[in-house]
């Protein structure tokens, strides 16, 4: 279902052209009568992310809304608007997403697509003045999600990457430890992320399409990496890595399992992996003095783990969807008080760069490459 037209609010239209007169016409949503409203949000794309946890999520938020959706199912459009009383005006097909530009309800698109559909849509959205939000992956490759950055550069809006565990309480003490550093200096990381499932699949999963972004590293893989790389809190230097398939039957064209092996500065390794055969879920940092980890690490909810002092990382947020509400919560402040996301389009770039090296290596039987410097 497309949206009908919607006319331009005549207030806003002039708000708008002063700030484009001073250069900031796309960094602000419009704030009515002095007061900061909740931002109004698209969900582009209505699978079971959406249906099942950020809709529900953007129920739990203070800072933002359900607005909008844009799908290409119109029976999906029915139900939704039944559901959460969307009105017409905000929803929207594929082949018409552009017109979401003269649309003041909708401030904010989250892009919960098919991963070789995020950049395409990052540059559709932006161009249309809406701030971005981009499920993990970020992109297909490095170059894509450098593509992103410049069009919402350009375009003045934000780019947030839904990196939900960098909201997670548990996961930021861990992340803070990389600077701290009570157990003396960083040796090892471990870190993997997978799942065994997939049996009986229907032939046009996305999951399992190279051509869409297929394949567990694009997928859990993304956890693992991240992790690896805020546990070190430095950058990788080079990477070693190996794919196999255990079910070719299934998994075609993509990896089943990706195990890689990330160097960084002073010697620091992270051994990683991930898996949609396996089932594994842990974070581990092994220091001179002592190790921490969280097992789980990337659960949708209890998240928990320990250190060899005893202390423990036990805080709860609450029941799933705590954690997306969180995220988009504090997505949402970004841009309400005018400074960066916690996970910039940046973040997602450095992620990018080096999964762009693991595939290398693993085409490559396991030859190590060099991440250039960026």
């Amino acid at each position: 279902m497309s949206a009908a037209p919607v006319l331009p609010d005549p207030s806003r239209r002039r708000v708008l052209g002063a700030l484009g007169a001073a250069g900031l016409a796309g960094t602000v949503p419009f704030v009515r009568a002095g007061t900061r409203r909740p931002l109004g949000v698209a969900l582009v794309g209505l699978g079971y992310y959406s249906r099942d946890l950020l809709a529900p999520a953007l129920q739990m938020t203070k800072h933002c809304r359900l607005a909008g959706i844009v799908t290409g199912t119109p029976a999906k459009a029915e139900e939704w608007q039944r559901r959460h009383a969307i009105p017409d005006r905000n929803v929207y097909d594929y082949a018409g997403f552009d017109r979401i530009a003269d649309n003041p309800d909708i401030d904010v698109v989250y892009l919960v697509l098919p991963n070789h559909l995020h950049k395409p849509f990052t540059l559709r959205a932006a161009a249309a003045g809406k701030h971005v939000w981009c499920e993990k992956p970020m992109a297909m490759d490095a170059g894509e999600a450098r593509a992103m950055i410049d069009a919402c550069r350009t375009h003045r809006v934000q780019l947030a990457i839904g990196y939900r565990m960098q909201h997670e309480p548990n996961t930021q003490a861990v992340m803070a430890l990389a600077t701290s550093r009570p157990f003396g200096p960083l040796q090892r990381i471990r870190a993997e992320a997978g799942f065994h499932g997939f049996d009986g699949a229907s032939g046009d999963n996305w999951r399992l399409d190279p051509a869409r972004g297929g394949g567990a590293m694009y997928d859990m893989g993304v956890y693992a990496l991240n992790a690896a790389r805020y546990t070190a809190g430095t950058e990788p230097i080079a990477v070693t890595a190996t794919s196999s398939i255990q079910r070719p039957e299934i998994f075609r064209g993509v990896d089943e399992t990706m195990r890689f092996r990330l160097e960084f500065p002073d010697g620091v390794t992270a051994d990683c992996a991930t898996s949609f055969g396996e089932n594994m879920n842990r974070l581990r940092a092994e220091c001179a003095e002592g190790w921490y980890e969280l097992s789980p690490f990337q659960a949708y909810e209890g998240v928990r783990g320990e250190a060899s002092d005893g202390r423990r990382f036990d805080v709860a947020i609450g029941a799933t969807p705590a954690q997306q509400a969180r995220q988009m919560d504090a997505d949402a402040l970004a841009i309400l008080e005018h400074r960066p996301p916690r996970v910039p389009g940046e973040e997602g770039w450095r992620d990018m760069r080096v999964l762009d090296a693991i595939f290398a290596s693993a085409r490559s039987d396991g030859k190590r490459v060099e991440i250039a410097a960026g």
